[in-house]
């Protein structure tokens, strides 16, 4: 299977408004809009439903969101691929989604694409970590497993970067690329290179 690399958008980077509808039922509002979080540190992840490198994370991720948000660190996951010729990440199999591993955190739905574009989002999962004055402090990779390579998952660079805010100290410049699946875009609306 071919691995899309994140874009790595630039640290320091002011985390993009956004205003979603929120297939969870069991997390959080009908719609979710950022700016209900000032001044509080949010963590925006790309995800969907049928991709196996998101499927390989999703049960550590929906551990470990549970210890963040206790914590103060608001998740919310963010699906934006084409539902035409991707039905398996349609609206109501997001909400099966986020019951069968039991998230805890909005899972919204960008139908239009627009955020995943502010976002630079290139990959399912694309995790982004701002601290509370929404400014970019991680982005990059959940941990060093991907489907078939033998590794386990642990969240661990997430995690790191996590701890490390919270308590104040210095987050690794150097982040690995996440990678995965390539968000599904519809078609004349891949964003363009440059």
């Amino acid at each position: 299977m071919a691995e899309t690399p994140s874009t790595m958008l630039a640290l320091g980077t002011r985390a993009p408004a956004f205003e979603l509808p929120n297939m969870n039922k069991q997390a959080g509002a009908s719609k979710v809009s950022l700016s209900d979080y000032q001044n509080q540190a949010v963590m925006v992840a790309f995800i969907c439903n049928h991709c196996p490198y998101v499927v390989l994370i999703a049960s550590k991720l929906a551990e470990m969101a549970v210890k963040w948000q206790q914590n103060g660190v608001n998740l919310f996951a963010i699906n934006s691929n084409d539902i035409d010729h991707y039905p398996a990440d349609a609206p109501e199999k997001m909400t099966e989604f986020a019951h069968k591993y039991t998230f805890k955190f909005p899972y919204l739905y960008d139908e239009t694409q627009q955020v995943a574009k502010a976002y630079k989002a290139a990959c399912t999962p694309d995790f982004y970590l701002f601290n509370s004055s929404h400014e970019l402090v991680y982005r990059g990779q959940f941990d060093s497993a991907r489907p078939a390579n033998g590794q386990p998952v642990t969240g661990y660079d997430l995690d790191k970067a996590v701890k490390n805010m919270i308590n104040g100290q210095t987050i690794e410049q150097n982040q690995t690329a996440s990678v995965g699946c390539s968000i599904k875009w519809k078609a004349g609306n891949e964003p363009q290179c440059g």
